[in-house]
C-alpha cells in the first residue's frame, strides 16, 4: 500500500529535484502488511522541509501490523511537515517518530496482546528526507536503506534483527515495541546523481547487492519501471514476503540561499530615507526614532487596522549588502514564529509588500539599559522579577532551536506596565534555517563581547549555556553596576586565558544572601559544562538556592576558596613578620 504527494519529476528551477519510482507487491501473503509514501511539497515547504520518503513493513506475526505501518507513514508524511519550520530536520522527524511510537505502544497494551508484543502494534519504519544539500536517515527494524554513488553501492543503514540462530531471528528494535524510542539518525552530504534505494527485506533478503545493482543500471529514465523490476526479480528469487520498493534520484541540488527570505531579497526593492510626516507603502510615518549607520527605525501608523508598529529600513550604505538584508528580514521571520509576551511581537501586513523592511509592535518602554541609569541600585526582588521575564522570553526562542545569541541591557525592553520584552533578533542562530542555506549565508554571528559567552571566541558553537552565561552576567550587572569578569573576559581567546579569569565576587550588601555569588559563578562559568542548563534553572536558583547550596557556604575558607585562604595566610604572615621587624 501507498502513500504518494509528488509527480514522478519535479521541475522548479533552482531548487531540489529529484525523480522517484515506488512499487509494492503482497508477494505470496494474503495480506500486503508493507505501507509506504512520498511527498515532494510546493515551494516553501520543499525549502524549508524538504522532500520525504517513508516505507514501514508490518511483521507477520501480527493481525493488526498493517495498521501499525500504514499509520506510521501516514503520520509521518502528515506531522512532519506540520511542525515548526524553524526546527531542524533531525528535531522535527524525531518528535514526530516518537509521538507515532508512544501511540502504537499505547495501542499494544490496550489490545489482547499487551503481553505478546510480537501480535501487537508493531512494525518497522525507514526515512529519507532531503533537505537543501543534505540527506536524514532514520531507521529502525530491518528494511533498508542503500545509496548507489556511480558503480557503488551502498548500504546506509543497518538491521535490528537478532539472529539465534541459522533459521531463527527476531526483531530487537522496532516501531511500537517499546515505550522508549532508539531509533538510528545519520545525514550525509547530497551529490547529483546520488541514487537511493529504500527496501523491505522481503526484497534485500533475496537480492543480493549485484542483483541490486544490475537492476539500477537500466534506470536512467524510468524509476517507477526499475522499482517493479525489482519486486519481480526478489519474486523469482524465492521472496515469500511482502515487498516494497522505492527509489529517489538526486536531479538537482539548490544554489544560494533558497526559502521565503531569499524571494523577498531578490524581488523587493531598499526604500528611501523616509522624513517624517510622510506616507510609505501605505503606513503613516509619524516621526523617525532612531538612526544608525545600519538601520533607521521610524514610528508608525496602519490605517487599516489603526495599529502603532515600527518600521525598520536599511542604512543607504547597507543596501548593497546582501547578507545584512537577509538578516533584516529574518528578524520579522524570527518574531512571526515565537508566541511570547516577553519577545517582541511581528506586525503581519493585510496587504502586499513593495519593499524591503521589517515591522514589528511599537514598546511604549524604555531598555534595560536606561531602566540601570534610573535604578542604580535596585532591590534584588526587582533583579529577580527582571530575570524571570528574560528567561521566559528565552524559552520560547528555544522551544523552537533559536538562540537569540545577543542578550544585553540595549536589546531588552521594559514597558510602562513592567513587562519584559526581548528585541533585535539580528544575530538569532534559526536551525531549520541553519541546515537549508546551502552557502551558509545565514552564519552563526556573535553578539556583544561583554556579554558573549567565552566558547564563542574559541569557534565552538552556540548552546542554550551559551544564553545562561549572558543572563548571567546581565543579572550580575544590575546588582553591582559592573561586569563580572571586568574587562579581561573579551581578551580571553583562548580556553587557557579564560580559565585562568578571576570572578569578582559582588561584595557585602544588606539585601543580597550570601549563597548569591556561587549562583551567579556558576552562571557565568567560563566553562559551558558548569553553567545551569537553561536560563529557567537559573532564575530558579535566584530564589532557591537548593540545601546543597546553602550548605556550601558554611564550608571554612580553605575548602570553599583555597587560593583566598593562602593569600589571606600570606598577607597575615607578612603583616607579623613587618610588626616583629619593627619592634
Amino acid at each position: 500500500m501507498s502513500l504518494a504527494d509528488a509527480s514522478p519529476r519535479s521541475r522548479q528551477p533552482g531548487r531540489l529535484r529529484v525523480s522517484v519510482g515506488q512499487h509494492s507487491d503482497r508477494g505470496k501473503k494474503p495480506r500486503n502488511q508493507d505501507f509506504h509514501g512520498l511527498c515532494v511539497p510546493q515551494a516553501a515547504q520543499l525549502d524549508s522541509k524538504g522532500i520525504a520518503v517513508a516505507l514501514a513493513d508490518g511483521i507477520s506475526s501480527s493481525e493488526v501490523s498493517h495498521i501499525a505501518s500504514e499509520t506510521a507513514v501516514a503520520a509521518f508524511l502528515s506531522d512532519y511537515y506540520s511542525t515548526s519550520d524553524a526546527w531542524s530536520v533531525k528535531t522535527s522527524a524525531l518528535r514526530v517518530l516518537a509521538a507515532t511510537n508512544a501511540w502504537l505502544h499505547a495501542q499494544s497494551r490496550r489490545s489482547p496482546h499487551r503481553y505478546d508484543l510480537d501480535r501487537g502494534y508493531v512494525c518497522t519504519f525507514s526515512a529519507l528526507l532531503l533537505k537543501s544539500t543534505t540527506a536524514h536517515l532514520f531507521h529502525i527494524g530491518d528494511a533498508r536503506i542503500y545509496r548507489l554513488r556511480g558503480d557503488v553501492l551502498e548500504p546506509l543503514t543497518q538491521e535490528h534483527r537478532l539472529h539465534l540462530d541459522a533459521d531463527r531471528s527476531y526483531l530487537s528494535r522496532a516501531l511500537g515495541m517499546q515505550a522508549h524510542l532508539e531509533i538510528d539518525y545519520q545525514a550525509l552530504p547530497l551529490e547529483v546523481g546520488d541514487l537511493f534505494l529504500l527496501a523491505t527485506d522481503g526484497v534485500h533478503a533475496f537480492l543480493d547487492e549485484r542483483s541490486l545493482r544490475a537492476c539500477l543500471a537500466g534506470s536512467a529514465d524510468d524509476l517507477q519501471h526499475t522499482a517493479q523490476r525489482i519486486v519481480e526479480r526478489a519474486l523469482a528469487g524465492g521472496s515469500d514476503d511482502n515487498l516494497t520498493v522505492q527509489l529517489l534520484r538526486i536531479e538537482q541540488l539548490p544554489e544560494g540561499e533558497p526559502g521565503e527570505l531569499q524571494r523577498q531579497l531578490d524581488e523587493l526593492p531598499c526604500p528611501p530615507v523616509l522624513e517624517a510626516p510622510c506616507d510609505f507603502d501605505g503606513y503613516r510615518i509619524l516621526r523617525r526614532l532612531h538612526a544608525s549607520a545600519r538601520s533607521h527605525l521610524y514610528l508608525a501608523r496602519d490605517p487599516a487596522s489603526g495599529a502603532t508598529l515600527v518600521l525598520k529600513t536599511p542604512a543607504q550604505d547597507l543596501q548593497q549588502d546582501t547578507q545584512y538584508l537577509q538578516r533584516l528580514l529574518l528578524e520579522e521571520w524570527i518574531a512571526r514564529r515565537i508566541d511570547s509576551p516577553h519577545v517582541l511581537k511581528a506586525h503581519v501586513p493585510s496587504r502586499p509588500r513593495h519593499y524591503l523592511y521589517s515591522s514589528s509592535e511599537f514598546i511604549d518602554g524604555q531598555t534595560l539599559a536606561q531602566w540601570l541609569l534610573d535604578h542604580p541600585q535596585p532591590p534584588l526582588q526587582a533583579v529577580r522579577d527582571i530575570v524571570e521575564q528574560i528567561a521566559r522570553g528565552l524559552r520560547a526562542f528555544h522551544r523552537l532551536e533559536m538562540l537569540h545569541q545577543d542578550l544585553r541591557p540595549a536589546n531588552l525592553m521594559i514597558d510602562a506596565e513592567g513587562t519584559v520584552k526581548i528585541i533585535d533578533f539580528g544575530a538569532t542562530h534559526v536551525a531549520g534555517l541553519q541546515e537549508s542555506d546551502a552557502r551558509e549565508t545565514l552564519r552563526q554571528a556573535l553578539g556583544t563581547a561583554q556579554y558573549s559567552a567565552p566558547e564563542y571566541w574559541l569557534g565552538q558553537p552556540a548552546s542554550v549555556g551559551s544564553e545562561v552565561f549572558s543572563l548571567a552576567v546581565i543579572t550580575y550587572q544590575m546588582l553591582t553596576g559592573r561586569l563580572p569578569y571586568g574587562a579581561a573576559m573579551a581578551r580571553a581567546r583562548s580556553r587557557a586565558a579564560q580559565m585562568r579569569l578571576r570572578y569578582q565576587p559582588v561584595g557585602r550588601q544588606a539585601d543580597l544572601p550570601p549563597w548569591l555569588d556561587d549562583v551567579l559563578r556558576k552562571g557565568c562559568h567560563p566553562d559551558p559544562n558548569q553553567r545551569y542548563r537553561d536560563p529557567d534553572e537559573f532564575a530558579h536558583a535566584l530564589r532557591h538556592p537548593g540545601q546543597a547550596l546553602l550548605a556550601r557556604r558554611h564550608r571554612p575558607l580553605l575548602e570553599r576558596d583555597p587560593l583566598l585562604f593562602w593569600q589571606l595566610l600570606s598577607l597575615l604572615l607578612a603583616l607579623s613578620l613587618l610588626t616583629a621587624l619593627l619592634h
